[in-house]
């Protein structure tokens, strides 16, 4: 019998209660994805997802078409987020005023978190429709004083532009009701470059610290608050990473080109390419039938991966939404924005805090530069505080030296332990663990000043370090050389002669199709001509 599971989701209104939802072990994220959209009575549920993240503080998108246990088993309590996941080119077409609504709510975070960056003026008016979707027309009995400091709107939100969201509410908004608001608010938004955009933080080939996001017109990148790079969909041929590096393989000019970007780690670099491969699958593809099975092979030494793409595309969507007819859903509204500023930091939830990955440093405190000017506030997702990296063992032995000030930590990865005479007791790495050499008893406690080593039984025996042979690894040493040359060897021949489906896309690599046009043919042709082979 199935063992049952309790998840909870949070929704995009931080105001809106979580909603609780069980699933049995054998179910996929399709079922779960179907409950919550089936709450929410959203019928266009194609361009959301569900997000969580994981014990490294990764994020993922939950597989529709996996096993939802195998996904979340490291976590607990099990927590998703719902969230827009394919931002739509065009907000209006979407059929029903419920979707366009949540899809207005997951700009509105993205405008509060950074992520919609902007200038001033729009952020400005950004702002002003927020306020009067909120309040409705301005009424001095009702708005005196900066009734606009009761809002957290923006990420860096001064007084100065507090007074030019009141100006725009007062003159330019007046006789419009939320809905209006709202519209007016997604036609604004879907204008600007970083619309649609989850910045992933990525260097180029010369170090340079920058961010990239993908949305419905390509792959965008962004240095500071200035785009850098526009990849469009029809330029791009494919997408691959290898380890930490993110490699987009372009055709333009009718020359094949590619770009390579460097993630912070290899985890970070797969959900990239995930993310990169399924939006452009769904903006680009007519149908999800034609949709194929996209696999990238990762390196020698690490496991590739594979998307099997799911769901509808957005061309269906807008074309199945279009045919239903039911009455319009009552949309809920609330004022989720009131009265933040004063809890002194925006409502946010693990998931959107932790939207970089682990290794990314904290981001520094803000500078007065006023919002959407060219100086990027430094803890905004396009901001390079957040470049600061650092390497996984160093932020272990910070805390240890936190919680530890008793223990001395050696360049070597030695860890010293003070007595009470104030000597040293050298531990290795394997005492602060608690797992121990074979012979060695951790309940024996040293004298006051005692220098304490293991025992003779847990040493190596004697003349271990003399049984290193020169002459036998110069004897082994080219046979396995020649060894891994013609398996190499072989493998290319395979790959290059026998027509299988297993082996298409691998062979129909761009390095593989490089290597076969430059090399093995002209070659071929010259082993046929020379020595009648390959007849």
């Amino acid at each position: 019998m199935n063992k049952g599971y309790r998840c909870m989701v949070r929704l995009l209104d931080d105001q809106e209660e979580i909603l609780e939802c069980d699933f049995q072990g054998h179910q996929k994220g399709d079922y779960l994805m179907e409950e919550v959209c089936s709450k929410l009575n959203l019928i266009e549920k194609d361009f959301f997802g569900l997000r969580f993240v994981d014990e490294t503080k990764q994020r993922h998108w939950l597989d529709l078409t996996k096993n939802i246990l195998k996904q979340v088993k490291s976590m607990n309590p099990i927590i998703f987020c719902f969230r827009v996941k394919y931002y739509p080119k065009d907000p209006h077409r979407l059929a029903e005023e419920l979707t366009r609504y949540h899809v207005y709510l997951q700009l509105r975070r993205d405008l509060l978190h950074g992520r919609l960056y902007c200038s001033a003026d729009d952020a400005a008016l950004l702002g002003a429709y927020i306020v009067q979707s909120e309040l409705g027309d301005y009424d001095p009995s009702e708005h005196a004083g900066n009734y606009v400091s009761n809002f957290k709107i923006l990420l860096k939100q001064t007084p100065e532009t507090e007074q030019k969201i009141m100006e725009l509410h007062q003159t330019a908004m007046q006789g419009q009701v939320p809905a209006t608001a709202e519209n007016n608010f997604l036609r604004k938004a879907c204008m600007l470059d970083t619309y649609g955009i989850d910045p992933h933080p990525v260097k180029d080939n010369k170090g340079n610290q920058m961010y990239l996001g993908v949305n419905y017109a390509g792959v965008v990148t962004f240095q500071g608050s200035r785009k850098t790079h526009h990849f469009k969909w029809s330029e791009i041929t494919k997408f691959n990473y290898e380890g930490k590096m993110f490699v987009i393989h372009l055709y333009y000019a009718e020359t094949k080109r590619t770009m390579g970007f460097k993630c912070v780690n290899s985890a970070a670099c797969r959900y990239l390419w995930r993310c990169a491969v399924e939006q452009r699958l769904f903006f680009t593809l007519h149908s999800s039938r034609d949709a194929p099975a996209i696999v990238t092979g990762g390196s020698f030494f690490s496991r590739g991966s594979k998307v099997r793409y799911s769901g509808r595309t957005e061309r269906e969507m807008l074309e199945h939404a279009s045919s239903v007819t039911r009455d319009p859903p009552r949309v809920r509204r609330s004022l989720s924005f009131r009265n933040r500023l004063n809890e002194g930091t925006p409502t946010v939830d693990e998931e959107d805090v932790n939207y970089r990955p682990q290794q990314m440093g904290p981001s520094r405190p803000y500078t007065n530069a006023p919002y959407g000017t060219n100086k990027v506030p430094s803890n905004t997702p396009y901001s390079n505080s957040m470049s600061n990296a650092t390497e996984p063992g160093m932020q272990t032995n910070a805390i240890e030296k936190q919680q530890r000030p008793d223990l001395l930590h050696t360049p070597d990865g030695d860890v010293r332990k003070r007595l009470p005479s104030g000597e040293i007791r050298t531990r290795r790495h394997s005492d602060v663990t608690g797992t121990h050499s074979p012979g060695f008893d951790p309940a024996q406690t040293p004298e006051p000043g005692e220098i304490v080593r293991p025992p003779k039984s847990s040493y190596p025996p004697s003349g271990f370090g003399k049984s290193f042979s020169w002459n036998r690894f110069l004897k082994v040493c080219p046979w396995a050389m020649l060894f891994s040359v013609l398996f190499v060897l072989g493998s290319l021949l395979i790959v290059l002669e026998v027509d299988n489906e297993t082996l298409r896309p691998l062979k129909e690599s761009h390095e593989i199709e490089v290597l076969s046009r430059n090399y093995y043919l002209p070659l071929k042709a010259q082993l046929r001509k020379s020595f009648n082979l390959f007849e």
